[in-house]
């Protein structure tokens, strides 16, 4: 068993004085009272790898004692002065739960405790006119120890100021300015844990990938696989529970970290990242499944909300349901196997070497301005050759296909040029913004391709069942209709696209 919460906090160097130290914070925004709570005394040892692969990504997994929360407390880095906090019961061991909530950053590596931290915490309650709680001001004295045979020790003070749930973060800003006329500024560590495996002499030396030149081509397409695949790793909690547009978010990651491998062979080298770009290419599929699932099961479902009841004929609602349970449980169920399997952690190890210790080519310390402008500009070739083909096609199957096909191509130039934006500036935003106004429109023409072929299948099902097959005719119908209207707006689209003064700069 598990639960979970956000929790919005800022810590602060500790006032001169302790307690004392603190200033008065009633009148402070909707601050009408401060109550002080007992002291506690806490008692966290907290889990990672050997090579702390946990806080490396800012994540921390303890188990602490004491406090009316004692239990394991796993808290994922959101943003700005937001964690996420999932809470599991007291054990022995690391619960399996959080273990696999884990997984994307131990990468299967052995959990151990790592560091030892015990506080004894003044507690003041702020509270509102009726008397609900606020905020809490924590004021910690701070004793940490390493595990390690040999560790060192450190004590310090600290306080922490965090909103209770619901409260609106700007009473953070108001709390902070009475704070700073009391001189009591931000901790420079942004944790405990932190701060206990600096002092302690237990953090991890982690070093830059060598031989990447600042400002070349290298640095920046780096940089944007660093991101990505920190977006990757962070996704994975969520699509394992299932949480709203995770496996959509994790899908798109994907298929960013595949482009920009692609795109930028010149910078990598291709022998090393085509085994990345396929195992990439993988897990996109087995995500995809889950996410078009998802998609067509609000697409029908919405259309079908917005239709007058006298067209809604025979028991259409019963049936879409039977549709979205007999499919949706085994989709659901592939993904979870997919993100088990040793196969995605060797994913997973492979990005992380990737961006640790890139295969860098020749062109990766050349001039951004031209090796970068140039796979842009390739990436456009192709999909000007893809829309040619396309919209040279009669009206039909085939036609819809390439039209599919396109769309990748406007995906993949608008994903290059995201990573050369910070290169080449505006000139390179400006196309791969009108590369994703086509990829949209067309990534609707698709959407609605799809939804005909499983409304016809639902209408056969309705029929076979001695059903009405009225209203999934008139919803594939309207369809149709909508993806017959994209096609007829996408010459202008596209003439914007392709308007030859958007790739001018990039030329010169």
């Amino acid at each position: 068993m598990t639960q979970s919460k956000r929790e919005t906090e800022r810590k602060y160097e500790p006032p001169s004085g302790g307690v004392a130290g603190l200033p008065d914070l009633t009148g402070v925004g909707p601050v009408s009272s401060v109550t002080t709570a007992q002291p506690v005394e806490l008692d966290a040892v907290y889990h990672d790898t050997v090579d702390l692969r946990l806080a490396g990504s800012s994540a921390t997994l303890r188990r602490r004692t004491g406090g009316p929360d004692a239990g394991w407390h796993l808290k994922l880095p959101l943003a700005g002065d937001t964690r996420e906090e999932v809470w599991a019961p007291l054990s022995d061991e690391v619960p399996e739960a959080l273990r696999e909530l884990v997984l994307s950053r131990t990468r299967g590596a052995e959990l151990r405790p790592v560091v030892r931290i015990r506080s004894v915490r003044a507690v003041r309650e702020l509270r509102d006119a009726e008397g609900g709680v606020l905020a809490e001001l924590s004021l910690d004295e701070v004793r940490a120890e390493s595990t390690a045979a040999g560790g060192g020790r450190a004590e310090w003070g600290e306080l922490e100021v965090e909103l209770a749930d619901g409260v609106h973060a700007g009473l953070l800003d108001l709390v902070e300015r009475k704070l700073r006329k009391k001189g009591i500024v931000r901790a420079d560590s942004p944790s405990k844990l932190a701060r206990a495996l600096r002092d302690t002499g237990s953090a991890a030396e982690r070093s830059r990938p060598s031989g990447v030149v600042p400002g070349s081509p290298g640095s920046y397409v780096l940089a944007y696989l660093r991101e990505q695949v920190g977006i990757l790793v962070a996704l994975d909690p969520a699509v394992r529970r299932d949480l709203p547009d995770g496996v959509h978010q994790m899908r798109v990651t994907c298929r960013r970290l595949r482009s920009c491998l692609r795109s930028y062979r010149s910078v990598l080298d291709r022998r090393v990242t085509d085994p990345v770009r396929a195992e990439l290419q993988w897990l996109a599929g087995e995500l995809g499944v889950a996410r078009d699932q998802e998609v067509l099961r609000e697409r029908i479902g919405t259309a079908l909300d917005e239709l007058p009841g006298d067209l809604v004929l025979g028991p259409v609602a019963a049936r879409l349901r039977v549709w979205e349970v007999s499919r949706g449980g085994d989709v659901r169920s592939r993904t979870r196997e997919a993100l088990d399997t040793p196969r995605y952690l060797r994913l997973l190890d492979a990005l992380d070497s990737l961006v640790r210790r890139p295969p860098l080519r020749a062109r990766a310390a050349g001039k951004p301005a031209r090796t970068m402008a140039r796979a842009v500009l390739k990436e456009y070739d192709r999909l000007a050759g893809r829309m040619d083909h396309a919209l040279a096609r009669p009206a039909g199957r085939s036609r819809e296909t390439e039209l599919h096909e396109a769309r990748k191509a406007a995906k993949k130039l608008r994903y290059a040029a995201e990573v050369a934006r910070p290169a080449l500036g505006k000139p390179v935003a400006r196309l791969g913004k009108r590369a994703k106004a086509v990829q949209q429109l067309l990534g609707e023409h698709q959407d609605a391709v799809v939804a005909q072929d499983t409304l016809r299948g639902l209408a056969v099902a309705a029929h076979g069942a001695g059903e009405s097959a009225f209203t999934w005719g008139l919803l594939h119908g309207r369809e149709r209709a909508g993806a017959d209207a994209r096609q007829r707006e996408l010459p202008a689209v596209w003439r914007a696209a392709s308007d030859p003064a958007l790739r001018a700069p990039l030329r010169h």
